[in-house]
């Protein structure tokens, strides 16, 4: 259990009461620090422990910054260069200047460890909110682990801000800005089956990834009120990329013949679906339904147009700025941004109705 400060004194954890609850010498605790001298993997562990336990690295910032601010808000993100994170970004930096704060930017390349590394930092470095954009793994450590860098992060008056990914559990101290992900991916099945399409592919599945849990949340209740049985074996695992489009289109056509609508994760994801399909002689819409997910500008620009689910990715940034800055007027409840789908040229009757 956390050692608590003792209620008649206040004080802080000292580096001496680290070493002494890790079972080292100060000047191991100091090394670990420091970061610049090798000491045992098992060591280090017990250091870090002790200062989770301790929450030393929070009161010993909150000592040396009393009464002082950064004034920095930070974002972090799988992939600056993703469309989807950077219309975020630019929502995120729009609202920081406005408020007066430096947006400070940090990429984690899909890596939950460091992501999870990166939080700490800012943690460290007394950041007045923390964005964390896009899905949430389901994995118990770094659920956990998360969960404490929330409670922390609140100690030292910043904010852990979740964008685009659900709540931690009612008693943790972090704002959630998310946007209906079941309810769009809900919407935009329905479309699919309204036009008559009864053998759809999902392409683009991220196992244990929450934005892909809750997209086939909706895609198989949109199923289940249409009485239409879900074909598991189309849903497709592959990365939010292009060249993933591209790959899982290719293994829909060699395969399967009966397939007369894709449903694709992202928007770059269907890029390359297109692709593969113009290639492969393959006429969208005229001979199979193609619809995406985000609406970034590039939707537009496809040929055909594409169908896609509306996201409101600038709001959801500025949203995030403004709760995580006002934490204290902050209902324990989650914001829940809405989406819509936007209907271009990509989607018609299937040529073989109810197929």
């Amino acid at each position: 259990m956390p050692k608590k400060s003792n209620p008649d004194t206040a004080k802080r954890p000292t580096i001496r009461d680290v070493a002494a609850r890790a079972g080292v010498s100060v000047p191991t605790v100091s090394r670990v620090l420091a970061g610049n001298y090798p000491v045992a993997p098992a060591t280090r562990a017990k250091v870090l422990r002790a200062m989770r336990d301790l929450d030393y690295v929070v009161n010993a910032h909150a000592r040396a910054l009393a009464g002082a601010t950064t004034k920095t808000v930070a974002f972090v993100v799988d992939d600056v260069t993703g469309p989807f994170y950077a219309y975020i970004a630019r929502g995120v930096e729009q609202q920081a200047a406005s408020e007066g704060r430096l947006c400070l930017l940090c990429t984690t390349h899909g890596d939950p460890e460091r992501e999870l590394a990166v939080v700490e930092l800012m943690r460290e470095q007394h950041a007045e909110a923390v964005i964390v954009v896009g899905g949430a793994w389901d994995d118990e450590k770094y659920t956990e682990r998360m969960r404490y860098f929330a409670t922390a992060l609140d100690k030292s008056d910043s904010r852990l801000v979740l964008c685009g990914r659900p709540s931690l559990g009612d008693d943790v101290p972090a704002t959630v800005v998310h946007y209906d992900n079941e309810g769009g991916a809900y919407a935009m099945t329905s479309h699919l089956l309204s036009a008559g399409h009864r053998t759809i592919a999902y392409v683009g599945i991220n196992e244990g990834l929450s934005t892909t849990d809750e997209r086939i949340r909706g895609f198989r209740r949109a199923h289940a009120d249409y009485g239409v049985e879900v074909d598991e074996s189309l849903l497709l695992q592959g990365e939010f990329t292009k060249a993933s489009g591209i790959a899982l289109a290719e293994r829909i056509l060699a395969e399967r013949g009966d397939v007369t609508a894709v449903f694709a994760a992202t928007d770059m994801v269907a890029a390359g679906v297109l692709k593969a399909l113009r290639a492969a002689g393959v006429r969208v819409p005229e001979d199979m339904s193609v619809v995406g997910f985000d609406d970034i500008p590039l939707a537009s620009d496809l040929t055909p147009a594409l169908t896609t689910v509306h996201v409101p990715h600038e709001e959801l940034g500025k949203e995030a700025v403004r709760l995580g800055l006002r934490r204290a007027d902050t209902s324990a409840d989650p914001v829940v941004l809405g989406t819509h789908i936007v209907v271009r040229e990509s989607v018609a009757p299937p040529k073989r109705p109810n197929a």
